[in-house]
């Protein structure tokens, strides 16, 4: 079984304004994760637009994910959607696409009670045949996992890992050890929201969901191994390098900041999707700028 642990990148998926995917500027973007040796790569997260994109357009992007990763990185592909049976066709797309396992999250219009979110992981998991992380993201959803619901959801067959939001890192250590006394023994917990993961990582999370590992994920595997090896020193000393662009990320959203930053680096001049609106140019010359005073191969 895949078990999901250090470093998942998370680019974006580049497309045109009518939301087809842009096949050689996502190959662009998947080459070097690969390259560099991430653990696995979260396709259509959050960061990847998911909720923009139509099923064909996103089987699409698994497709040319898969073409190019080439079995050398597992893939993570979101499969949220409004309805149930939805995600289960979006599930079972990615498997036949090549996808390792599906990040669902409970994405809804009217707010849904913890039964319900339960009962559309149980669904998914049941029928969808591709094992499952549980995708909590409140920021976008509006649903805040108990650690209870991640405990229950966590028992069920097929599913394999979780992806919470980091706490802050003063309340890390504790935050972590909640939601590991929470799942069963080995089950891994991992963590996004960069500028907190390193603390998260340093307090036992099993893995970095990063939305910065999408374009530098050197940098970012630096830090994961430091973790991984003991040496809370020096993953927060490279923590404490990347501030510059965890304030950027804070200030402007790092779904923004990563489509500016795309383009910057001459990777692909995809904007996100509307309503969505790319920064302005004095944000991006701001960008452009820390860029040029960070040390990220």
């Amino acid at each position: 079984m895949l078990r999901l642990t250090g470093l998942s990148a998370f680019p974006i998926t580049p497309s045109d304004a009518e939301g087809r995917v842009e096949a050689e500027a996502l190959r662009r973007l998947l080459e070097p994760l690969a390259a560099a040796g991430v653990d696995s790569i979260g396709l259509l997260g959050s960061t990847g637009t998911y909720a923009y994109l139509s099923r064909d357009a996103r089987r699409r992007a698994v497709e040319i994910a898969a073409e190019t990763v080439s079995g050398r990185v597992p893939l993570l592909v979101g499969i949220g959607a409004l309805r149930t049976d939805e995600a289960i066709r979006l599930a079972q797309d990615a498997r036949a696409a090549g996808a390792a396992a599906g990040l669902l999250a409970p994405v809804s219009y009217t707010p849904l009670t913890d039964a319900e979110v339960f009962a559309h992981f149980e669904a998914v998991a049941g029928e969808g045949g591709l094992p499952l992380v549980i995708y909590d993201n409140p920021a976008t959803t509006h649903f805040r996992f108990a650690p209870e619901l991640i405990g229950r959801i966590a028992c069920l067959p097929g599913v394999i890992a979780a992806k919470c939001s980091a706490p802050g890192p003063d309340a890390a250590a504790a935050g972590v050890a909640v939601l590991r006394a929470a799942v069963p023994t080995g089950f891994p917990v991992g963590f996004s929201g960069d500028w907190n993961a390193a603390e998260a990582l340093i307090a036992g999370g099993a893995a970095w969901f990063s939305v910065a590992a999408g374009l530098f994920p050197r940098a970012c595997l630096a830090i994961v191994r430091a973790a991984e090896a003991g040496d809370a020193d020096r993953a927060r000393a490279l923590n404490a390098e990347l501030e510059p662009l965890w304030a950027l990320f804070r200030a402007h959203s790092s779904l923004r900041v990563v489509y500016a930053l795309a383009e910057i680096l001459g990777l692909c001049r995809a904007e996100p999707p509307r309503p969505i609106r790319p920064l302005p140019p004095e944000v991006r010359a701001e960008i452009a700028a820390t860029l040029s005073g960070l040390s990220l191969s």
